[in-house]
């Protein structure tokens, strides 16, 4: 039987990934609790086992004393020195207790207390190599579908992925491999969960850094992301380093690395946006492709209110207002899109109702219109045309509405005649 057991536990310890010590020690730890149960013994034991037999060795734990007060946890030195030679008061020594007859008979009372000890074993060296993992990007298979939920093999764990963090446009099929974001480990009673996520707008994040160097190694930096999961996304990203184009670094010579992530997560639409610390001219940008004219900023309420010319009002808001939802994720600000003929229509009803000069131009000074120009976007890439300070009061601007607005231009003049 030598060597035998040092076999089995080599093998059980490659086939679970546990250590050798620890199986040894769930063995010990099994034999111990059959023995409490078997003898019921009023002193402390501590059991050996053998790694090479497997054959256990019980022990009664006595601490050295010079007078003995209690026989079942203390022992005399002279008694003592017989069992261990440097024995000395204060320490302790350790009497063999093994009851005839006890490897078969532990041998056939420890397995289910050792599969529970393995299965504890299994679980803390799941949660300890997940643990630190959490936010990381991690390739699984899908092995079923569980009451709305996907069951995710990682290695030799199982993870799940609710409904909620499903994408629903994507396929989802037995034996499919795919990238999902490790989002949470956590432990409970029976075991540690994994919960993963094809829906974070993280997982772009990490799509990210695995396609471009640049992010990966810090010189561009993502500031910011707003995703509607399976349909569109928007990414602002800003240069760390003087020289490098943040959103060609995304982009890719002829858009293959943003394309790479476009196919990971099935066709999805992602608009890369320069970042800004100017806050209307984030805001303008992030609205792309939609050109902007102006944009007023009111910091108090978190609000921009965006004047576009009409032909682009349906770009700037998107359909079922996705465009501008997005453009205020991203950015943080509340945006009230507006198109430039709506604000002369207005302007034409003050004129008309005596109420003078227009409000807008009376709160370009205080809530500080930032006058964009024409603002166009292309998978992310801005050419901006700033517009000079005095041509801020949109609706007295012929220079920036002649082409869209002539009509209301028009208007607004004669009712000024009159």
């Amino acid at each position: 039987m030598r060597g035998e057991f040092y076999a089995a536990i080599s093998q059980l310890s490659l086939e679970r990934g546990i250590s050798r010590e620890v199986l040894i020690s769930s063995v010990e730890d099994a034999v111990e609790a059959v023995y409490k149960r078997t003898y019921n013994p009023e002193y402390e034991v501590e059991v050996h086992v053998d790694p090479q037999t497997g054959h256990p060795s019980v022990f009664q734990v006595l601490r050295v004393v010079e007078e003995v007060t209690d026989p079942s946890h203390e022992i005399g030195l002279a008694e003592a020195r017989g069992l261990q030679s440097d024995a000395r008061v204060g320490a302790t020594v350790k009497r063999d207790v093994t009851p005839g007859g006890f490897g078969r008979i532990a041998a056939q009372m420890t397995k289910q207390v050792m599969l529970q000890k393995i299965r504890e074993a299994e679980h803390d060296t799941v949660y300890n190599e997940f643990i630190d993992r959490e936010g990381e990007l991690v390739t699984g298979v899908i092995q079923r579908s569980e009451g709305g939920l996907l069951i995710v093999q990682l290695g030799k764990a199982e993870a799940i992925m609710p409904r909620t963090e499903q994408v629903d446009s994507e396929p989802h099929r037995p034996g499919q491999r795919l990238k999902v974001l490790l989002q949470k480990v956590q432990k409970t009673p029976r075991g540690p969960q994994l919960i993963v996520s094809r829906r974070d707008k993280n997982l772009l994040k990490r799509l990210f850094e695995i396609e471009v160097p640049e992010i990966y190694n810090g010189t561009v930096e993502i500031k910011a992301i707003a995703r509607v999961a399976g349909v569109r996304s928007k990414v602002a990203v800003a240069a760390r380093q003087a020289g490098i184009d943040p959103v060609g670094s995304c982009v890719g010579v002829r858009g293959i690395r943003v394309q790479n992530v476009v196919d990971e997560v099935y066709g999805e639409k992602i608009d890369i946006i320069p970042w800004s610390d100017d806050s209307a001219r984030f805001i303008a940008q992030a609205l792309s492709p939609a050109e902007v004219a102006s944009v007023r900023l009111d910091p108090e309420a978190k609000t921009a209110t965006v004047i576009v010319p009409e032909r682009h009002l349906s770009l700037a808001i998107g359909k079922d207002g996705q465009n501008a939802r997005l453009a205020a994720n991203l950015t943080g600000w509340r945006i009230d899109i507006r198109s430039v003929e709506s604000l002369l229509a207005e302007q034409q009803a003050d004129q008309s109702d005596g109420q003078g000069a227009r409000p807008e131009a009376e709160a370009a000074s205080d809530d500080a219109i930032v006058a964009l120009g024409a603002v166009n976007g292309v998978n992310g890439q801005q050419e901006e045309t700033p517009v000079p300070a005095s041509e801020v009061a949109l609706a007295g601007d012929r220079s920036v509405l002649e082409n869209d607005a002539a009509s209301s231009v028009g208007a607004t003049e004669g009712s000024a005649q009159d």
